[in-house]
């Protein structure tokens, strides 16, 4: 008797469904920009939070400087992440390039680098051969090739203005999150700062759920896990920020 996880399984490895994924785009790169603008917009607002906490700030001073470092920061890390993601694409560019000026001028030491990464693989005699025959009558799976195994990038282009959408979508949507008690009246300082504290938490929480699904791994373990983390950067963030303001209102 297969079990449910087993029928997916080989309801997944059915062959239209594999060439249906293989022909996918990879889903790591689209999360990393996601967790990376979520969690750092957190952590940025609840900085603010805190150290204003610790300076006594009114609810008000609160606001304002959340959202304005927010929206400054969140243009910031799109920034960032978008010269980043340039970078690599142009790397990835270069080696191309590289690959292609090689293969049309050296072409048999192409073919011998080819046939010592399968050799390494495992591969030898006619099916060594075998695949060294049929990568290199192929140019652009040759090139590919190449690009994989020697510098270990993927054949799918990186997209610098995605990264940046998304990077900055996610650091004000999660960064407003620990500012949500203070857009509404009532309640004291204290009250405000622990609701922010509890919302910055589940955060942490729900991105590392969120990664786990997406990974299909243990959602509680992959919560726990981005919480532990991202409490430990909050805490940083809280005893910083508590510290400088009290140094200063000392001083």
């Amino acid at each position: 008797m297969k079990t449910s996880r087993q029928q997916e399984l080989i309801r997944e490895h059915r062959p239209e469904n594999i060439a249906r994924r293989l022909q996918r785009p990879p889903r790591g790169e689209r999360i990393s920009d996601l967790v990376l603008g979520a969690i750092d917009g957190c952590i940025t607002t609840f900085a603010i939070v805190s150290g204003a906490f610790g300076a006594g700030f009114s609810p008000l001073v609160v606001l304002v400087m959340g959202v304005a470092n927010l929206l400054a920061d969140g243009v910031s890390m799109a920034v960032s992440n978008f010269e980043a993601v340039n970078a690599q694409q142009r790397f990835a560019e270069h080696a191309r390039r590289t690959e292609e000026q090689h293969i049309r001028m050296v072409p048999e030491g192409e073919r011998e680098e080819i046939r010592q990464i399968f050799a390494n693989k495992g591969f030898s005699g006619e099916h060594l051969e075998h695949i060294v025959d049929t990568v290199t009558a192929d140019r652009a799976l040759w090139i590919n090739t190449m690009l994989s195994e020697e510098y270990g990038l993927s054949p799918v282009a990186p997209n610098p203005l995605a990264s940046a959408w998304w990077t900055f979508v996610a650091f004000v949507l999660v960064g407003l999150v620990p500012l949500l008690p203070f857009f509404f009246g009532g309640g004291n300082f204290s009250q405000k700062f622990a609701i922010s504290t509890g919302l910055a938490g589940l955060v942490f929480f729900f991105i590392g759920v969120l990664k786990g699904w997406v990974f299909r791994g243990s959602l509680l373990r992959a919560g726990l896990g981005t919480f532990l983390l991202g409490s430990c950067a909050a805490g940083i963030a809280f005893a910083v920020g508590y510290t400088l303001q009290r140094v200063v209102g000392v001083a």
